[in-house]
């Protein structure tokens, strides 16, 4: 029996969440803006191009393609009008007492420590950013799920940068020492160390 059988690549569920971030007007360069808005004050030598890799490292975790790619949908599927009621009316107002798109955004960052927890925290109460239009629900759509998410993919991203910073520290270094490319992620898509 093939063990694999019926499973998708990573590559593929990666270029799916990017795909649906953009079919959905996130770009990584708008959440790597937060991200360097977050961190900059603390971080010598450090460029929008440390976090635009930081944004990509993190889109790497399946923790977070699984969250995005849930999230996504069910925003999807309220501006169609495919729930069924009431969660349809809850998903469409973005019902303040509905904590269920903060709970899967949560749980994404959890991978990234405490540090991303209480980011995440402040960017969903302060809606920095892109974090703000997709929560103030410019235009049609429903962005239930996805303010928070793109909030999540911020607090992991400066919370890796936070992490690497220390190691930089340690090393009698800081940004403005290495290239982005030396902030890339502890692993490749497929899984392997790189």
């Amino acid at each position: 029996m093939d063990r694999n059988q019926g499973r998708i690549h990573s590559r593929q569920v990666y270029e799916a969440t990017k795909a649906a971030l953009e079919r959905r007007g996130v770009t990584t360069e708008e959440v790597a803006k937060i991200v360097f808005e977050m961190q900059i004050a603390y971080n010598v030598g450090l460029t929008l191009e440390h976090c635009i890799v930081s944004v990509e490292s993190v889109l790497k975790k399946r923790e977070m393609q699984h969250a995005i790619l849930v999230g996504i949908e069910l925003d999807e599927l309220a501006e169609k009008k495919m729930l069924s009621s009431p969660l349809q009316q809850i998903v469409e107002s973005d019902e303040g007492l509905f904590g269920v798109d903060e709970t899967i955004a949560l749980g994404s960052v959890f991978t990234y420590g405490s540090i991303a927890v209480t980011t995440f925290g402040h960017l969903d109460k302060n809606k920095i950013g892109i974090i703000k239009k997709l929560d103030t629900k410019v235009g049609n759509g429903v962005h239930t799920f996805l303010d928070d998410l793109v909030a999540s993919i911020a607090a992991s991203a400066s919370s890796r940068i936070a992490h690497r910073t220390r190691d930089l520290e340690e090393q009698n270094e800081t940004f403005a020492d290495i290239e982005p490319e030396e902030t890339a992620p502890e692993t490749n898509i497929e899984g392997t160390t790189t």
